[in-house]
């Protein structure tokens, strides 16, 4: 069977599986070797380690995208929350007269359920309804145990659409950050335009030579206006964690939050560079208590 559709059929089919058995047989799947679970050495290998043993309740509402809104605006203030147009249980409660005529939608509880509309007048409801609503049937959890999901209730949310008038895109600002201090970030290009292009950083936005699965950009991107207070936000928000993802954009000189992210690639993400694996997971500081 081509291993493609092996590692695809697995997310669906083995969700009876233990949390530690499947991510072990992912792992193998996704990774072509073994998670060494007992000793983890590399950033992989730490963040399967952390989806079985750091289970902190709190994470729950970092994931959900409506109530993560409402946690860091407590942190770093609501003037750097992108604004919420309305909540809803069922795709067939919104309003759609009562939207802009440019927003997004998304789900609460996960990453696929997304339509950005850039003009109400061309939105096709029904494409729209079915993308949503299969996602909302989906439980996020069962794909690559990443447990902070498991609980989250699926909603649907509507945002202000957003774009950076400088370059003509939304661009995706990630930064790595490891018991409250960011080390270094990633840039994300071209996805709009289906050509995604991923760039890595240090906190002196001097390129780092990495890859991991997409390209680097094929032209020179500008260190954002807010860089300095993006680190600074990314400080504040990882305060107190292990390790996590905080996500940020540059609209037209403002920065914007965009979310947490407990498992980068859902720990599933070889580097091409096999040593940043190493390095990144040298970043980890592992709870001492193991349970």
């Amino acid at each position: 069977m081509d291993k493609k559709i092996l590692v695809k059929q697995a997310k669906y089919s083995l969700r009876w599986l233990p949390d530690e058995a499947y991510i072990k047989l992912y792992y193998v799947l996704r990774m072509h070797k073994p998670c060494n679970l007992k000793n983890p050495k590399t950033y992989n290998e730490k963040l399967q380690w952390l989806k079985l043993h750091d289970r902190d309740p709190r994470y729950t509402d970092m994931v959900d995208k409506v109530e993560a809104k409402k946690l860091a605006s407590s942190i770093i203030g609501e003037e750097h929350i992108i604004p919420t147009l309305g909540v809803w249980d069922s795709f067939d409660d919104i309003d759609f007269d009562s939207l802009p005529e440019r927003f997004v939608l998304k789900c609460s509880h996960d990453s696929e359920g997304l339509v950005i509309v850039k003009d109400k007048t061309k939105l096709d409801v029904s494409a729209a309804r079915n993308k949503i609503m299969s996602a909302m049937r989906c439980n996020f959890y069962y794909i690559g145990r990443e447990w902070p999901y498991k609980n989250v209730r699926p909603r649907i949310l509507a945002e202000s659409y957003l774009e950076d008038t400088a370059c003509g895109e939304l661009r995706d600002y990630k930064f790595y950050c490891f018991d409250g201090e960011p080390k270094m970030m990633f840039v994300v290009t071209g996805r709009a335009a289906g050509d995604t292009r991923i760039d890595f950083y240090d906190l002196n936005f001097r390129h780092l030579p990495i890859t991991q699965h997409y390209p680097n950009a094929d032209f020179e991107i500008k260190k954002p206006e807010t860089f300095d207070q993006m680190v600074a936000a990314a400080k504040k928000l990882s305060a107190g964690l292990a390790h996590i993802r905080i996500d940020f954009y540059e609209v037209n000189g403002k920065m914007y939050f965009g979310e947490y992210t407990f498992f980068d690639n859902s720990g599933f993400g070889p580097f091409d560079q096999p040593e940043w694996d190493e390095r990144l997971g040298s970043w980890i500081k592992l709870p001492e208590v193991r349970c």
